[in-house]
Protein backbone atom coordinates (compact mmCIF):
# COMPACT_ATOMS: atom_id res chain seq x y z
CA UNK A 1 0.00 0.00 0.00
CA UNK A 2 2.56 2.28 0.45
CA UNK A 3 3.02 5.38 -2.15
CA UNK A 4 5.33 8.39 -2.76
CA UNK A 5 3.22 10.03 0.85
CA UNK A 6 4.04 7.36 2.81
CA UNK A 7 8.12 8.75 1.88
CA UNK A 8 7.29 12.31 1.92
CA UNK A 9 5.28 12.35 5.60
CA UNK A 10 7.53 9.32 7.01
CA UNK A 11 4.41 6.98 7.54
CA UNK A 12 3.77 3.09 6.76
CA UNK A 13 0.32 3.74 5.05
CA UNK A 14 -1.33 6.66 2.98
CA UNK A 15 -4.41 6.56 5.07
CA UNK A 16 -4.81 9.78 6.77
CA UNK A 17 -7.94 9.82 9.36
CA UNK A 18 -9.48 13.30 9.69
CA UNK A 19 -10.96 13.15 13.55
CA UNK A 20 -12.02 15.94 16.32
CA UNK A 21 -10.36 13.03 18.38
CA UNK A 22 -7.10 13.31 19.70
CA UNK A 23 -6.91 10.33 21.09
CA UNK A 24 -8.32 8.69 17.64
CA UNK A 25 -5.30 10.87 16.15
CA UNK A 26 -2.93 9.62 18.25
CA UNK A 27 -3.77 5.90 17.45
CA UNK A 28 -4.09 6.19 13.76
CA UNK A 29 -0.40 8.17 14.01
CA UNK A 30 0.73 4.86 15.80
CA UNK A 31 -0.87 2.35 13.49
CA UNK A 32 1.32 3.90 10.62
CA UNK A 33 -1.22 6.16 9.25
CA UNK A 34 -1.22 10.30 9.77
CA UNK A 35 -3.79 10.93 12.04
CA UNK A 36 -5.22 14.76 11.24
CA UNK A 37 -6.93 16.71 14.16
CA UNK A 38 -10.03 19.08 13.83
CA UNK A 39 -9.47 22.00 15.67
CA UNK A 40 -12.94 23.86 14.10
CA UNK A 41 -13.97 22.70 18.31
CA UNK A 42 -11.59 25.06 19.96
CA UNK A 43 -12.79 28.05 20.68
CA UNK A 44 -9.82 28.79 22.54
CA UNK A 45 -6.21 28.73 21.60
CA UNK A 46 -4.82 27.47 24.71
CA UNK A 47 -7.30 24.55 24.69
CA UNK A 48 -6.05 23.63 20.96
CA UNK A 49 -2.19 24.26 22.64
CA UNK A 50 -2.77 21.41 25.31
CA UNK A 51 -4.39 19.03 23.02
CA UNK A 52 -1.65 19.30 20.76
CA UNK A 53 0.82 19.10 23.70
CA UNK A 54 -0.95 16.10 24.21
CA UNK A 55 -0.66 14.37 20.84
CA UNK A 56 2.71 15.70 20.66
CA UNK A 57 3.45 13.39 24.07
CA UNK A 58 1.44 10.02 22.87
CA UNK A 59 2.05 9.72 19.35
CA UNK A 60 5.67 7.58 20.11
CA UNK A 61 7.16 10.55 17.72
CA UNK A 62 4.89 9.31 14.55
CA UNK A 63 3.79 12.25 13.00
CA UNK A 64 0.31 13.92 12.39
CA UNK A 65 -1.47 16.42 10.93
CA UNK A 66 -4.21 19.26 11.60
CA UNK A 67 -7.48 20.09 10.29
CA UNK A 68 -8.62 23.63 10.06
CA UNK A 69 -11.96 25.76 8.39
CA UNK A 70 -10.98 28.68 6.71
CA UNK A 71 -12.09 30.39 3.65
CA UNK A 72 -9.38 31.62 1.11
CA UNK A 73 -10.90 35.18 1.46
CA UNK A 74 -10.76 37.33 4.52
CA UNK A 75 -14.66 38.02 5.57
CA UNK A 76 -15.88 40.71 8.10
CA UNK A 77 -16.47 39.00 10.78
CA UNK A 78 -17.77 40.52 14.48
CA UNK A 79 -17.67 39.46 18.14
CA UNK A 80 -19.69 36.37 18.57
CA UNK A 81 -22.15 38.58 20.22
CA UNK A 82 -22.66 40.73 17.11
CA UNK A 83 -23.20 37.41 15.42
CA UNK A 84 -25.98 36.12 17.31
CA UNK A 85 -27.69 39.80 17.06
CA UNK A 86 -28.17 38.76 13.51
CA UNK A 87 -30.12 35.85 14.17
CA UNK A 88 -33.77 36.22 13.01
CA UNK A 89 -36.14 35.33 16.03
CA UNK A 90 -38.09 33.12 13.78
CA UNK A 91 -35.16 30.85 13.17
CA UNK A 92 -34.84 31.33 17.05
CA UNK A 93 -38.48 29.81 17.88
CA UNK A 94 -38.34 27.40 15.55
CA UNK A 95 -35.41 25.48 16.94
CA UNK A 96 -37.04 25.76 20.72
CA UNK A 97 -40.44 24.89 19.26
CA UNK A 98 -38.45 21.89 17.54
CA UNK A 99 -36.68 20.78 20.49
CA UNK A 100 -39.39 20.62 22.42
CA UNK A 101 -41.69 18.63 19.90
CA UNK A 102 -38.61 15.90 20.20
CA UNK A 103 -38.57 15.83 24.02
CA UNK A 104 -35.41 17.68 24.01
CA UNK A 105 -34.99 19.43 27.51
CA UNK A 106 -33.07 22.33 28.23
CA UNK A 107 -29.71 21.74 30.09
CA UNK A 108 -29.19 22.06 33.76
CA UNK A 109 -28.17 25.64 35.29
CA UNK A 110 -24.50 26.22 33.86
CA UNK A 111 -24.15 23.39 31.58
CA UNK A 112 -23.37 23.76 27.46
CA UNK A 113 -20.96 25.84 25.87
CA UNK A 114 -20.64 28.63 23.40
CA UNK A 115 -21.32 27.94 19.71
CA UNK A 116 -18.22 26.58 17.68
CA UNK A 117 -16.11 29.65 16.73
CA UNK A 118 -13.54 27.63 14.78
CA UNK A 119 -15.88 28.39 11.60
CA UNK A 120 -14.75 32.11 12.33
CA UNK A 121 -11.65 33.13 10.00
CA UNK A 122 -10.07 34.49 13.08
CA UNK A 123 -10.34 31.95 15.34
CA UNK A 124 -9.30 29.68 12.51
CA UNK A 125 -5.83 32.06 11.80
CA UNK A 126 -5.39 31.17 15.47
CA UNK A 127 -5.17 27.56 15.13
CA UNK A 128 -2.74 27.23 12.63
CA UNK A 129 -0.55 29.82 15.01
CA UNK A 130 -0.90 26.97 17.33
CA UNK A 131 -0.71 24.47 15.21
CA UNK A 132 2.82 25.52 13.74
CA UNK A 133 4.24 25.89 17.06
CA UNK A 134 4.26 21.90 17.82
CA UNK A 135 4.71 19.78 14.82
CA UNK A 136 2.25 18.75 12.39
CA UNK A 137 3.10 17.75 9.39
CA UNK A 138 -0.12 18.78 6.90
CA UNK A 139 -2.45 21.50 7.48
CA UNK A 140 -5.72 21.09 5.34
CA UNK A 141 -8.48 23.27 4.82
CA UNK A 142 -12.08 22.09 4.74
CA UNK A 143 -13.12 25.23 3.33
CA UNK A 144 -10.36 24.78 -0.07
CA UNK A 145 -7.15 26.98 0.14
CA UNK A 146 -6.19 28.69 2.87
CA UNK A 147 -5.22 32.14 1.88
CA UNK A 148 -1.78 32.50 0.73
CA UNK A 149 -0.05 34.43 3.44
CA UNK A 150 -1.54 31.00 4.95
CA UNK A 151 -0.21 28.58 2.84
CA UNK A 152 3.38 30.85 2.64
CA UNK A 153 4.04 30.30 6.72
CA UNK A 154 3.09 26.61 6.85
CA UNK A 155 5.67 26.02 3.70
CA UNK A 156 7.93 28.89 5.71
CA UNK A 157 7.83 25.63 8.67
CA UNK A 158 7.81 22.82 6.39
CA UNK A 159 4.61 22.01 6.80
CA UNK A 160 2.51 20.63 3.57
CA UNK A 161 -0.78 22.26 3.00
CA UNK A 162 -3.91 20.14 1.67
CA UNK A 163 -7.48 21.27 0.22
CA UNK A 164 -10.59 19.66 -0.19
CA UNK A 165 -12.08 19.82 -3.43
CA UNK A 166 -15.43 18.42 -4.95
CA UNK A 167 -14.47 19.53 -8.77
CA UNK A 168 -11.72 19.40 -10.91
CA UNK A 169 -11.88 23.25 -11.49
CA UNK A 170 -11.43 23.68 -7.31
CA UNK A 171 -8.12 21.37 -7.35
CA UNK A 172 -7.35 23.37 -10.51
CA UNK A 173 -7.52 26.83 -8.49
CA UNK A 174 -6.07 24.80 -5.10
CA UNK A 175 -3.12 24.17 -7.00
CA UNK A 176 -2.35 27.38 -8.68
CA UNK A 177 -2.33 28.61 -5.06
CA UNK A 178 0.04 26.30 -3.97
CA UNK A 179 -1.83 24.21 -2.25
CA UNK A 180 0.41 20.62 -2.39
CA UNK A 181 -1.88 17.92 -1.76
CA UNK A 182 -6.08 17.58 -3.13
CA UNK A 183 -8.40 16.22 -1.04
CA UNK A 184 -10.66 14.83 -3.79
CA UNK A 185 -14.14 14.52 -1.55
CA UNK A 186 -16.64 12.75 -3.35
CA UNK A 187 -20.56 12.72 -3.05
CA UNK A 188 -20.87 10.22 -0.38
CA UNK A 189 -18.69 11.73 2.24
CA UNK A 190 -19.80 13.13 5.86
CA UNK A 191 -19.55 16.64 6.39
CA UNK A 192 -18.80 19.12 3.95
CA UNK A 193 -19.13 17.78 0.48
CA UNK A 194 -20.07 18.19 -2.96
CA UNK A 195 -22.51 16.48 -5.86
CA UNK A 196 -20.04 14.75 -7.22
CA UNK A 197 -18.96 10.82 -6.60
CA UNK A 198 -16.35 9.48 -5.67
CA UNK A 199 -15.90 7.26 -8.79
CA UNK A 200 -16.25 9.54 -11.30
CA UNK A 201 -14.43 12.62 -8.97
CA UNK A 202 -11.48 10.97 -8.14
CA UNK A 203 -9.99 10.17 -11.55
CA UNK A 204 -11.29 14.07 -13.14
CA UNK A 205 -9.13 15.26 -10.58
CA UNK A 206 -6.36 13.12 -10.70
CA UNK A 207 -6.15 13.69 -14.29
CA UNK A 208 -6.81 17.76 -13.78
CA UNK A 209 -4.13 17.99 -11.53
CA UNK A 210 -1.34 15.64 -13.49
CA UNK A 211 1.30 13.45 -12.17
CA UNK A 212 3.25 15.87 -9.81
CA UNK A 213 0.04 16.61 -7.61
CA UNK A 214 -0.44 14.09 -4.62
CA UNK A 215 -4.24 13.73 -4.60
CA UNK A 216 -5.97 11.49 -1.67
CA UNK A 217 -9.07 9.33 -2.40
CA UNK A 218 -12.18 10.97 0.36
CA UNK A 219 -16.27 9.98 0.65
CA UNK A 220 -17.10 6.16 1.32
CA UNK A 221 -13.91 5.06 2.08
CA UNK A 222 -13.92 2.24 5.33
CA UNK A 223 -12.81 -0.80 3.95
CA UNK A 224 -9.78 -2.02 2.21
CA UNK A 225 -11.42 -2.85 -0.99
CA UNK A 226 -12.46 0.75 -1.19
CA UNK A 227 -8.90 1.69 -0.04
CA UNK A 228 -7.76 -0.45 -3.43
CA UNK A 229 -10.55 1.17 -5.44
CA UNK A 230 -9.32 4.56 -4.99
CA UNK A 231 -5.97 4.03 -5.33
CA UNK A 232 -6.97 2.05 -9.12
CA UNK A 233 -8.79 5.83 -9.50
CA UNK A 234 -5.24 7.44 -9.33
CA UNK A 235 -5.10 8.93 -5.93
CA UNK A 236 -1.96 8.38 -3.39
CA UNK A 237 -3.53 8.05 -0.42
CA UNK A 238 -7.30 8.44 1.15
CA UNK A 239 -8.40 10.64 3.81
CA UNK A 240 -11.47 9.11 5.69
CA UNK A 241 -13.34 10.45 8.73
CA UNK A 242 -16.59 8.85 9.43
CA UNK A 243 -15.47 5.52 10.01
CA UNK A 244 -13.36 6.91 13.12
CA UNK A 245 -16.65 7.57 14.84
CA UNK A 246 -17.70 3.80 16.28
CA UNK A 247 -14.00 3.36 17.85
CA UNK A 248 -13.45 2.92 21.53
CA UNK A 249 -10.76 5.87 21.18
CA UNK A 250 -13.40 8.75 19.65
CA UNK A 251 -15.58 7.22 23.50
CA UNK A 252 -13.24 9.32 25.09
CA UNK A 253 -14.43 12.97 23.44
CA UNK A 254 -18.39 11.21 22.73
CA UNK A 255 -20.43 12.05 25.71
CA UNK A 256 -23.46 10.80 23.77
CA UNK A 257 -24.42 7.18 24.29
CA UNK A 258 -27.57 7.86 21.81
CA UNK A 259 -25.09 9.12 19.04
CA UNK A 260 -23.05 5.84 19.08
CA UNK A 261 -26.25 3.74 18.86
CA UNK A 262 -27.59 5.47 16.37
CA UNK A 263 -24.38 5.41 14.30
CA UNK A 264 -24.31 1.13 14.48
CA UNK A 265 -27.97 0.79 13.76
CA UNK A 266 -27.55 2.99 10.48
CA UNK A 267 -27.79 1.77 6.93
CA UNK A 268 -26.20 3.45 4.16
CA UNK A 269 -29.58 5.25 3.26
CA UNK A 270 -29.89 7.01 6.54
CA UNK A 271 -27.56 9.94 5.79
CA UNK A 272 -28.91 13.26 4.35
CA UNK A 273 -27.03 16.23 2.68
CA UNK A 274 -28.14 19.76 4.54
CA UNK A 275 -26.63 23.31 5.47
CA UNK A 276 -28.80 23.35 8.78
CA UNK A 277 -25.23 21.83 10.25
CA UNK A 278 -23.03 24.63 9.46
CA UNK A 279 -25.01 26.85 6.29
CA UNK A 280 -22.52 25.34 4.13
CA UNK A 281 -24.40 21.91 2.27
CA UNK A 282 -22.90 19.16 4.31
CA UNK A 283 -23.91 15.18 4.83
CA UNK A 284 -25.70 14.22 7.97
CA UNK A 285 -27.03 11.41 9.60
CA UNK A 286 -30.64 11.48 9.48
CA UNK A 287 -32.84 11.97 12.18
CA UNK A 288 -35.95 13.58 13.96
CA UNK A 289 -33.89 16.69 13.99
CA UNK A 290 -32.75 16.94 10.03
CA UNK A 291 -36.52 15.63 9.20
CA UNK A 292 -37.84 18.54 11.32
CA UNK A 293 -35.88 21.06 9.03
CA UNK A 294 -37.52 19.54 5.71
CA UNK A 295 -41.08 20.90 7.12
CA UNK A 296 -43.06 23.41 5.62
CA UNK A 297 -42.51 25.63 8.26
CA UNK A 298 -38.91 25.52 8.76
CA UNK A 299 -37.24 28.46 7.69
CA UNK A 300 -33.90 28.61 5.47
CA UNK A 301 -30.92 27.77 6.85
CA UNK A 302 -28.35 30.50 7.60
CA UNK A 303 -25.41 31.41 5.89
CA UNK A 304 -21.88 30.53 7.81
CA UNK A 305 -21.02 31.31 11.07
CA UNK A 306 -24.75 31.85 12.04
CA UNK A 307 -26.53 28.80 11.56
CA UNK A 308 -23.72 26.98 13.24
CA UNK A 309 -24.38 30.07 16.10
CA UNK A 310 -28.08 29.57 16.14
CA UNK A 311 -27.99 25.49 16.61
CA UNK A 312 -25.32 25.25 18.77
CA UNK A 313 -27.39 25.10 21.75
CA UNK A 314 -29.40 22.88 20.38
CA UNK A 315 -26.31 20.44 19.70
CA UNK A 316 -25.16 20.97 23.10
CA UNK A 317 -28.90 19.61 24.31
CA UNK A 318 -29.55 16.67 22.47
CA UNK A 319 -25.91 15.46 23.08
CA UNK A 320 -26.82 16.05 26.65
CA UNK A 321 -30.44 13.74 26.58
CA UNK A 322 -28.64 11.16 24.54
CA UNK A 323 -31.86 9.98 22.48
CA UNK A 324 -30.64 8.07 19.45
CA UNK A 325 -33.16 9.76 17.25
CA UNK A 326 -32.93 13.12 17.90
CA UNK A 327 -29.29 14.07 17.48
CA UNK A 328 -26.98 16.24 15.04
CA UNK A 329 -23.83 14.41 13.51
CA UNK A 330 -21.80 15.10 10.35
CA UNK A 331 -21.43 11.43 9.35
CA UNK A 332 -20.83 9.65 5.76
CA UNK A 333 -22.90 7.22 4.00
CA UNK A 334 -19.91 4.42 5.13
CA UNK A 335 -21.98 4.28 8.12
CA UNK A 336 -23.70 1.75 6.74
CA UNK A 337 -20.72 -0.33 7.50
CA UNK A 338 -20.35 1.15 10.59
CA UNK A 339 -21.78 -1.60 12.75
CA UNK A 340 -18.95 -2.28 16.03
CA UNK A 341 -17.26 -0.70 18.08
CA UNK A 342 -13.56 -1.06 17.80
CA UNK A 343 -9.97 0.29 18.59
CA UNK A 344 -8.26 1.83 16.40
CA UNK A 345 -5.85 -0.15 15.75
CA UNK A 346 -8.17 -2.77 14.77
CA UNK A 347 -9.86 -0.87 12.33
CA UNK A 348 -6.57 -0.06 10.36
CA UNK A 349 -5.16 -3.85 10.60
CA UNK A 350 -8.50 -4.79 9.01
CA UNK A 351 -8.38 -1.77 6.00
CA UNK A 352 -4.58 -3.18 5.36
CA UNK A 353 -5.87 -6.91 5.44
CA UNK A 354 -8.87 -6.66 3.06
CA UNK A 355 -6.44 -3.99 0.79
CA UNK A 356 -4.14 -7.02 0.68
CA UNK A 357 -7.34 -9.56 -0.31
CA UNK A 358 -8.29 -7.38 -3.00
CA UNK A 359 -4.85 -6.82 -4.94
CA UNK A 360 -4.01 -10.71 -4.18
CA UNK A 361 -7.34 -11.61 -6.00
CA UNK A 362 -6.81 -9.04 -9.05
CA UNK A 363 -3.43 -9.85 -9.50
CA UNK A 364 -4.17 -13.65 -9.16
CA UNK A 365 -7.11 -13.32 -11.83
Amino acid sequence: MRTELCERFGIELPIFAFTPSEHVAAAVSRAGGLGVLGCVRFNEADELDRTLDWLDDNTDGKPYGVDVVMPMTVPTEGSSVDLKAMIPQEHISFVERTLQQLGVPPLPEGEGRDGVLGWLHSVARSHVDVALAHRPVLIANALGSPPPDIIEKAHAHGVQVAALAGAAKHALSHVQNGVDIIIAQGYEAGGHTGEIASMVLTPEIVDAVGPDVAVLGAGGIGRGRQVAASLALGAQGVWTGSVWLTTEEYQNLNTNAGMTEAFLRASSADTVRTRIYTGKPARLLKTRWTQAWDTEDAPAPLPMPLQNLLVADAHNRMNSAGNPDAISMPVGQIVGSMNTVRPVAEVMADLVREYDETIARLTSA
